[in-house]
């Protein structure tokens, strides 16, 4: 048994993930993000747009500034599609055979898209030959729409018929610029070849889903490695316990785990890790709250839905990872009227953030503002990180709308 440390098991993490190697110096392009998905395996999506929908964000945090179109490209070449995975994510064209078990079996997560494929089987054949008559079209293309049954994300029978017809492969799907997807027949729209390849049995995906998640965790346990690809974890432990024994899998201790883990034999164990970014909400590396907390004693908890006067550190809050640690974490919203970054909020992690942390955070923010298109950052006064993250704008440009009555070393933190 290998005996880890968190140290060790959070600079693995990080190598897994892509962040011990610095980022490109020269023009991003197709090839970077194939890399960066070899690594993750999957970008999840989200249509929070306040800053920047985040699937851009974790090509941002390993990339730094790119051609913003790299992946509306990658999606209409067939490179990359998208299916339900982690979440709704964008996946490698390769990995399409992995699903297709799923797709046969028509295998729904949620229950108001299983009761409609149940309860309204014609309003789902309607769909369908709706779209390989028009198809590429949305759901807001339909006329005659189906009236709304249920609270389901307040979609219509319209909606839950794309939906199930989408979650059996029957159709797949791409965003248009307001984020809407668009449908068409999976044939015409992805790759023929990769289409007609045969899926892989369900422990063959099973097996396929539990490599990846370990290339790209580093280390983990039996639940994170099934979280990766939203996998049934009492159906996939004797997977996990398979790849085991045959060596593809490594067992290990980490101190502080309750839980039992396993490595990739693989896996980098880098001395340091030098590492600088934002990272969105939904980042693979911190999409599992509780992983993130085992690996950064970092407690993350996004406030997206918690009303505005219950929030502790924001709408729309980044952790900003500076080394192999999590050094601080800022609310920020991209103000396209006034062609500025606002940071809304900007919070230190204990130990108290040294004036580094606040001068590199600026210098990031700053490379975001930029590769957004924004004229500069503007810092608000909320938060106990505000006054460092002002001081610094004389290093990296920062602009700051502090009020000098709040600019004090010793303000409470909130």
């Amino acid at each position: 048994m290998i005996e880890l440390t968190v140290a060790q098991a959070r600079r693995m993490a990080l190598a897994a993930q892509g962040f011990a190697e610095p980022r490109p110096t020269g023009r991003v392009d197709r090839r970077h993000v194939r890399k960066v998905l070899d690594r993750v395996g999957l970008i999840q999506i989200d249509s929070v747009n306040v800053l920047v929908r985040s699937q851009e964000l974790p090509l941002f945090a390993r990339l730094g500034p790119h051609p913003r179109d790299l992946i509306p490209k990658m999606l209409a070449s067939g490179e990359l599609f998208e299916f339900w995975a982690h979440e709704a994510s964008l996946l490698p064209i390769e990995t399409l055979s992995w699903f297709r078990w799923q797709m046969d079996a028509g295998l729904i997560r949620w229950p108001g898209i299983r009761r409609m494929a149940e309860e309204h089987p014609d309003v789902v054949d309607r769909i369908h030959a709706e779209v390989a008559d028009r198809g590429p079209i949305a759901p807001s293309d339909i006329a005659d729409r189906e009236g709304k049954t249920g609270p389901w994300w307040g979609w219509d029978n319209t909606q839950r018929a794309f939906a199930v017809l989408f979650a059996q492969g029957k159709i797949s799907a791409r965003r248009r610029t307001n984020f809407e997807r668009e449908y068409d027949l999976l044939h015409r729209m992805l790759p023929t070849e990769h289409v007609e390849t045969p899926g892989l049995s369900e422990l063959e995906s099973r097996r396929a889903m539990i490599l990846q998640a370990a290339r790209s965790l580093g280390v983990a346990t039996v639940g994170d490695l099934c979280d990766y690809y939203r996998l049934n974890v009492p159906q996939t432990r004797p997977v996990v316990a398979e790849l085991v024994e045959e060596g593809r899998l490594v067992p290990v201790r980490v101190a502080g785990w309750k839980q039992p883990a396993v490595m990739d034999p693989e896996a980098r164990w880098p001395r340091r890790v030098q590492a600088r970014a934002l990272l969105s909400p939904f980042d693979s590396l911190i999409w599992n709250r509780d992983r993130a907390e085992r690996l950064f004693a970092f407690r993350y908890r996004i406030e997206i839905y918690v009303p505005a006067p219950k929030r502790v550190h924001g709408y729309y809050v980044l952790p900003f990872l500076l080394g192999d640690r999590l050094v601080a974490r800022v609310d920020l919203k991209a103000d396209r009227a006034a062609r500025v970054l606002r940071v809304r909020g900007a919070f230190g992690e204990d130990p108290v953030p040294s004036p580094e942390v606040a001068e590199e955070l600026a210098a990031e923010l700053t490379l975001m503002a930029d590769w957004l298109g924004l004229d500069g950052v503007s810092v608000d006064s909320h938060g106990d990180l505000a006054p460092a993250l002002a001081a610094a704008s004389d290093h990296s440009g920062v602009s700051n709308s502090l009020s000098a009555r709040v600019i004090d070393a010793g303000m409470e933190r909130r």
